[in-house]
């Protein structure tokens, strides 16, 4: 069980995540979990109201049951097999957050700053959630798929936008690591 508790060092899940998407090519799948919002959307009559939706939607069961086995496994690992909520970072990260307001660092997976229901009752916070959400939810549309979407099934597909998009998340990360979250907080 010790395995289980302890996260995987990248040359065992790397590999692994490999053989997944090397076994995706070879069947003719493309892997996505954005495409989901798009494929449920269709599901529930979205395609009467825009071009954009109208597909062949039962040709995508197979991505929604990924998308129930995420949930699925992430309920599992978070609940029963994580003894430490925590996320290992740097000491100095812990030190440069804690001065930024984040008293959470280093003791919670998430910033409760951020993150908790009290949020529900800070303009800043909500503000920000909202603001962040819309340019998510934009950005991957405008992208043609999310981060892990092109990061891991567009890069393993050898697609040119996809490194283009990768290329432009990094700097945007960057940009708003080193820019804009000293503005902010």
């Amino acid at each position: 069980m010790d395995l289980l508790y302890r996260p995987w060092p990248w040359y065992v899940s790397g590999p692994l995540i490999a053989l997944v998407m090397f076994i995706l090519i070879m069947i003719g799948k493309r892997f996505g979990m954005s495409s989901n919002l798009k494929t449920l959307c269709t599901m529930c009559g979205a395609g009467k109201h825009s071009n954009f939706f109208r597909f062949d939607w039962k040709s995508q069961k197979w991505n929604l049951v990924v998308v129930v086995g995420t949930i699925i496994g992430g309920f599992i690992g978070s609940n029963f097999l994580s003894s430490d909520l925590s996320v290992n970072i740097s000491a100095d990260t812990i030190s440069e957050l804690k001065s930024l307001g984040f008293n959470s660092s280093g003791t919670a997976y998430l910033p409760t700053e951020l993150f908790s229901t009290a949020v529900f009752s800070d303009i800043k916070g909500m503000t920000l959630l909202i603001i962040g959400g819309l340019l998510v939810g934009f950005g991957a549309r405008y992208a043609g798929g999310c981060t892990s979407g092109h990061a891991i099934s567009g890069l393993s597909n050898l697609q040119k936008p996809s490194l283009i998009a990768v290329i432009g998340f990094f700097i945007g990360g960057l940009f708003m690591v080193h820019v804009l979250f000293p503005f902010i907080f």
